[in-house]
């Protein structure tokens, strides 16, 4: 009887886990329908255009620029370098080892190809990043706010590196719970989310900095009001998960160091691949070099992402998700790198699409935001049908 009850009680926890994710799951099930649905529409399209060019639709999606380094990862590890034609080196170190790890462990456990691997991951990820955004939006405006919020990242310029065998995704995702845990004061489980994070893009430096920055406001705003004693005390579960943030990406910059014996060896890899920190100089050399209409377009477009940077400060969102958002912009925008990459770089500050999925999720809009969510996914299909047929990486 003593051994029944205690069976009873073990189980007992795990039921209600497993109702709680149930419920969420329940709860989230329209958002990761409308994400479904927009991205949907953008697969057909391209799928479409790909079978009218006479293209391997799955190749292009799966088997080309980023993909292929991730790829290869998977398959032989580290160790390849690239030569360009002027001399200069491409080594794979660039690349965060988590997607490729992902890849090569499907791929062993499935009858997949690593390639076939990549997109599944992609795929998975990204409806879990349309989970978390959801939890997110909701949890700060509403179920109807987060529904809108995931859409409308299904809906991004570039969401349809969301189908490719990228990054993107799975950091996304990994950011999104990461957020979600501290808004709900889980500061240890966001920084376990962190230390994934850090080992799948390098822009989960501003994942890392939302932490440290909402925990050193926490503790400011503590000693002011209680004063310094017991203060690292009371926060020690949050000190905890700081501490844990920076782990992964840590931990990848030493393993390439101690591969190249330099402690700077990841720095002097990304400078290989032209990544370097300049402050927005080449950014700017670049715009000052694009014909007259060209520069208007893209100056427009800096203008617009200043605008949706300010409304997220007008609308108070908390300091972990502001920060968050507006670091990823930064990063994006402060490299030396190729410029047509930055609007992917961007795509994970999904903290930028709150302001239009509040103003879209008022009592009296669902016809302007079906119309709406249509007109930006058709764009956002027909913009990668465009990208992903073309000849240069996104």
């Amino acid at each position: 009887m003593p051994e029944l009850q205690a069976r009873s009680r073990s189980a007992a926890p795990r039921t209600d886990r497993r109702h709680r994710v149930t419920a969420a799951l329940t709860a989230a099930a329209p958002a990761l329908g409308a994400y479904a649905v927009v991205r949907a529409v953008g697969l057909l399209v391209f799928w479409a255009s790909a079978s009218a060019a006479g293209k391997d639709a799955p190749h292009l999606l799966g088997g080309r620029w980023d993909s292929v380094w991730y790829q290869r990862i998977a398959e032989h590890g580290y160790g390849y370098t690239a030569t360009l034609p002027d001399g200069s080196l491409h080594p794979d170190l660039a690349f965060f080892p988590l997607l490729p790890a992902l890849e090569r462990s499907v791929a062993e456990l499935t009858p997949l190809t690593v390639q076939g691997a990549g997109l599944l991951v992609a795929w998975t990820a990204g409806l879990l990043a349309a989970w978390g955004i959801y939890a997110v939006g909701a949890r700060l405006h509403g179920r109807r706010a987060g529904v809108l919020l995931a859409a409308l990242w299904g809906v991004h310029p570039t969401a349809f590196v969301q189908s490719m065998a990228y990054t993107e995704t799975l950091f996304t995702g990994l950011a999104a719970w990461a957020l979600y845990a501290v808004l709900r004061d889980r500061w240890i489980v966001a920084g376990a989310l962190c230390v994934p994070a850090g080992l799948t893009r390098p822009s989960a430096v501003a994942l890392i900095a939302a932490l440290g920055v909402a925990a050193a406001a926490v503790l400011v705003r503590e000693y002011r009001t209680a004063g310094g004693h017991g203060l690292l005390r009371r926060n020690a579960r949050m000190l905890l998960g700081v501490c844990l943030a920076p782990l992964g990406w840590l931990a990848y910059v030493v393993f390439v160091a101690l591969r190249e014996s330099s402690p700077f060896a990841y720095f002097e890899v990304q400078a290989q691949w032209g990544n370097s920190i300049d402050g927005g100089r080449a950014l700017a050399a670049f715009i000052a070099g694009l014909p007259l209409p060209a520069a208007f377009g893209l100056c427009a477009a800096l203008g617009l992402l200043g605008w949706l940077v300010f409304l997220c400060v007008r609308q108070r969102q908390p300091l972990p998700v502001l920060v968050y958002g507006i670091a990823i912009v930064v990063v994006s925008l402060i490299g030396s790198g190729y410029f047509g990459s930055r609007p992917r770089l961007m795509m994970p500050a999904f903290p930028l699409l709150l302001p239009p999925a509040v103003a879209l999720a008022g009592p009296r809009t669902t016809a302007r935001a079906v119309v709406t969510l249509g007109v930006l996914a058709l764009g956002s299909a027909a913009y990668g049908a465009w990208t992903l047929l073309g000849a240069g990486p996104p």
